[in-house]
């Protein structure tokens, strides 16, 4: 017989982001809905009723959830807002020594296809000749810069070369900056419009340009995503993922 569907919650159901990962569980085969809220937040019979939530909300609140998930042993949580403060991360943190956590900046496979791409180049293209500069551009709405894709890109690129991205980040250029620092991960920032998102991470040298983009057209990408990560999260051991432990990139 087939294995009963894993049971979801939507937190922030009245959202864009809300509504797109609704519709994403009603036509995902294997998942349905146990449960929609908004704000005060969810009841103790909306986490009895599901396996997973997914959560596109704020970070208090997401926060608020992580730690209101981990002291009843559950459910899984699948995390998709960026912009956490120090005190928010250790807090999520600690939420996963006792439940099951997906947390990503970018639910989408081809935002984590190239997260691997920039891994290797940026493992292969040395500092002294290639500066790397992040781009991207989101709608008006967005309250958070860099984007935390944007970030993730950087974190990546940080990783491959062995630096640290908060010591060599390059957020803001503004009148006589000087000569660009070598080693320097640049990141600027578009916001306006219904721009969905674009990022795009160039290896800059004196003789040639390589440029690694994802164009997102509709967010219901990122809410597919999320909905397979709730989906594997759900029969995880307690711990903190993200979406190349989901989709197996993780490396070891």
């Amino acid at each position: 017989m087939p294995s009963p569907p894993i049971k979801l919650a939507v937190a922030g159901a009245q959202g864009r982001m809300g509504q797109a990962v609704l519709k994403a569980i009603e036509g995902r085969e294997g998942a349905s809905l146990g449960a929609a809220f908004g704000r005060p937040g969810p009841s103790p019979d909306d986490l009895a009723a599901v396996d997973g939530v997914i959560d596109f909300t704020t970070p208090e609140a997401s926060a608020a959830l992580a730690k209101l998930c981990a002291a009843r042993g559950g459910p899984a949580l699948v995390l998709g807002a960026t912009g956490f403060t120090p005190d928010q991360d250790a807090e999520i943190a600690a939420a996963a020594k006792a439940i099951a956590i997906v947390r990503s900046g970018n639910f989408s496979l081809g935002v984590n296809v190239l997260l691997g791409l920039v891994r290797q180049a940026a493992r292969a293209l040395p500092a002294q000749t290639y500066d790397i500069e992040i781009a991207e551009a989101h709608h008006r709405r967005k309250v958070d810069a860099p984007s935390g894709t944007a970030l993730m890109l950087g974190q990546a690129a940080a990783e491959a070369r062995g630096v640290t991205l908060d010591q060599d980040a390059i957020r803001t250029r503004d009148g006589i900056t000087g000569p660009r620092s070598v080693g320097g991960i640049g990141f600027s920032v578009v916001r306006g419009g219904g721009i969905v998102g674009e990022h795009s991470v160039m290896f800059a040298a004196e003789d040639e340009l390589l440029t690694l983009s994802h164009s997102a057209r509709d967010r219901g990408l990122f809410a597919r995503g999320a909905v397979e990560a709730a989906l594997w999260v759900a029969t995880q051991p307690p711990g903190l993922y993200d979406m190349q432990d989901v989709l197996g990139f993780a490396e070891p």
